[in-house]
């Protein structure tokens, strides 16, 4: 039975979603950054795990007690040397949500690769990592540290990204 990979995220609604795939575009375009390309654009929850029997975790998650909240993004921030985002507003029903599914995946799909411990949850929404170099991720950090960006919006539930081997797709 093959083993697929998978993470729980918030997907923006449009226009919002497109308008941050832009910005990943132009980070491919004029820093040479594409990684983030391979993802929908998305607030991680549950980071990156291994699972054997999707039907199992497709119905855990249908269980799982989502409370609706409002998310606001709010400018840029940054994970130096390699990561810039736009920034999620602190978010006490955001925090408790990320804190209830960790606890929940632990304990109804015995998964324990989440150690938010050795990195504090920090929501954000990624449009440079891991491919930046070093020098560009300063050209960029200057570009973006003072940039204004806003949003909000309504997040009614989760979605399950799966690896296609590829790109990460919304799989529910």
């Amino acid at each position: 039975m093959p083993i697929n990979r998978y993470f729980i995220a918030i997907i923006p609604p449009e226009p919002i979603a497109g308008e941050i795939y832009k910005l990943k575009e132009y980070f491919r375009d004029q820093y040479n950054s594409k990684a983030s390309l391979n993802s929908p654009t998305h607030i991680t929850l549950h980071m990156p795990f291994e699972f054997e029997k999707e039907d199992k975790l497709v119905q855990a998650l249908k269980r799982f007690d989502f409370k609706s909240s409002n998310i606001e993004l709010n400018n840029f921030g940054c994970f130096e040397p390699r990561v810039i985002f736009v920034d999620v507003k602190k978010n006490n029903t955001l925090d408790d949500t990320q804190k209830k599914l960790t606890t929940f995946c632990k304990t109804e799909l015995n998964l324990f690769n989440a150690q938010y411990r050795d990195q504090p949850f920090h929501p954000h929404v990624t449009v440079a990592f891991r491919d930046l170099k070093k020098p560009m991720f300063e050209q960029a950090w200057n570009e973006f540290k003072d940039r204004k960006y806003n949003a909000t919006f309504e997040c009614h539930g989760l979605s399950l990204m799966k690896h296609d081997g590829k790109f990460w797709r919304e799989f529910s």
